[in-house]
């Protein structure tokens, strides 16, 4: 008796019903990920699931998928819970790419937008609240929502919520929720505080596993320059002259993200900037802007780092090493994504050798050194980029229309939306699901 490989499995493998079957086929996807392959069968049953995978490896469908049919087959809520606000909303874009035809009713709980709109859309009911935790807690304490029809629990990257200081919040969530539900938790790491969150409210969960703890995508190609703090920002004037495609530069502050996008943007490169000083529709501009090609560099802080799902970025560039060294992969997760290479570039500087060290201990590996290349001359009137000092002229330079595609970020956190199909009520109640 032979055993299927994992490249041969298919979604059709899973015991997904054939109504989802045909939705996944309309949006062109047929071959799961592997924690899609690992994950999908085990939460049709109902099975409380711990999953630890790197970013970008299609976490939200595999817990997506099947919170859909277990709602349609047996109704109840979903409830969703996200670490930032650009992450609820492209979970919630994701959700309603699959469920949109089935009529799936979603509503986006997050701070930074209208609690007006967020309250009309709770009043409707609706199958799935994807929310932050603190937006949520305002509004159960308000009584504008109730836990008591909720099914299905899923905390998505746990870890960094549990790193901005969420655990209470959880917690407090949790204990609130029906005892008997379906909790799945998803993290790229597997830090104790997330082990006793799984005992303290999951039954018996399943722990999947498809890398180890703190892996980096296979396909990305990483390196380091050291160099000094004053040629820095010489050293990424070189690196994008000589590189094409998208980038996604890091900075540890949110002031060193204000000044390399001035002074990006003084180099006529075409950027951006997005941190937790920037309003939610600044944020939702700065990223649609570089999902769609109206800028060619996205600048962030690791408020970021989970919270853009952007598949072609080509590189990744630490113009900062990170504060903790987890922080550097899922940094690095967000280039490489959907099969993609990609390129990490870091720059240390030579007091930072240690902190290198201990990057390459939690990946396993050594990151090679490459040696500074010829820089160009330092450009006039650009900005200092050390913390608490700056100055100079921080004129921005026209926004370029770099790849050459057009088209605006027009999703908002509480569209109105019109019902497809025969609606997801009829799709629970006539669906069949003979699962395999």
């Amino acid at each position: 008796m032979t055993t299927k490989t994992q490249t041969a499995v298919r979604f059709s493998d899973l015991g997904l019903s054939g109504k989802m079957l045909s939705i996944l086929e309309r949006q062109n996807f047929s071959v799961p990920t592997p924690i899609q392959h690992k994950c999908i069968p085990s939460a049709l049953e109902g099975r409380d699931i711990v999953g630890i995978a790197q970013t970008g490896t299609g976490k939200t469908l595999a817990f997506g998928l099947p919170m859909i049919e277990r709602l349609a087959r047996n109704r109840g809520q979903a409830l969703i819970l996200m670490p930032t606000r650009e992450l609820a909303l492209q979970v919630d874009e994701v959700l309603q790419k699959i469920g949109h035809s089935i009529g799936l009713k979603t509503a986006v709980v997050i701070g930074g937008a209208s609690s007006y709109q967020q309250l009309q859309m709770l009043r409707k009911r609706p199958h799935v609240v994807v929310s932050t935790p603190g937006r949520l807690i305002d509004h159960l304490q308000q009584k504008n929502y109730s836990l008591r029809n909720v099914k299905i629990i899923i905390l998505d990257e746990a870890d960094r919520m549990l790193d901005i200081g969420f655990a209470p919040q959880l917690k407090q969530i949790l204990s609130m929720a029906p005892t008997e539900r379906q909790t799945m938790l998803f993290s790229a790491t597997m830090p104790g505080a997330i082990a006793q969150i799984a005992a303290g409210h999951m039954k018996a969960p399943l722990r999947i596993e498809v890398a180890p703890s703190g892996t980096p995508a296979e396909n990305i190609d990483q390196k380091i320059f050291i160099v000094s703090k004053e040629q820095k920002m010489q050293l990424l004037d070189k690196i994008l002259t000589d590189n094409s495609g998208t980038a996604l530069i890091f900075a540890r502050t949110k002031f060193g993200a204000k000044k390399i996008t001035a002074n990006l943007n003084a180099m006529r490169y075409g950027a951006a900037e997005i941190h937790s000083n920037r309003s939610l529709a600044q944020r939702k501009e700065a990223l649609g802007g570089f999902k769609f090609g109206k800028y060619r560099v996205l600048v962030a802080t690791d408020i970021a780092a989970r919270g853009i799902d952007v598949n072609d970025i080509a590189m990744v560039i630490n113009f900062d090493l990170p504060d903790n060294p987890e922080d550097y992969v899922h940094r690095i997760g967000r280039t490489g994504r959907a099969g993609n290479s990609g390129q990490a570039i870091s720059f240390a500087t030579p007091a930072e050798k240690f902190d290198i060290r201990q990057i390459e201990r939690l990946i396993r590996r050594a990151i090679p050194v490459i040696g500074l290349p010829v820089l160009p001359p330092r450009r006039a009137n650009l900005a200092e980029t050390d913390r608490g000092r700056g100055g100079g002229n921080y004129a921005h330079g026209r926004n370029n229309n770099f790849g050459g595609r057009s088209g605006g970020f027009k999703r908002r956190s509480a569209p109105k939306r019109k019902q497809g199909g025969r609606g997801f009520g009829q799709f629970m109640r006539r669906e069949s699901y003979a699962h395999s």
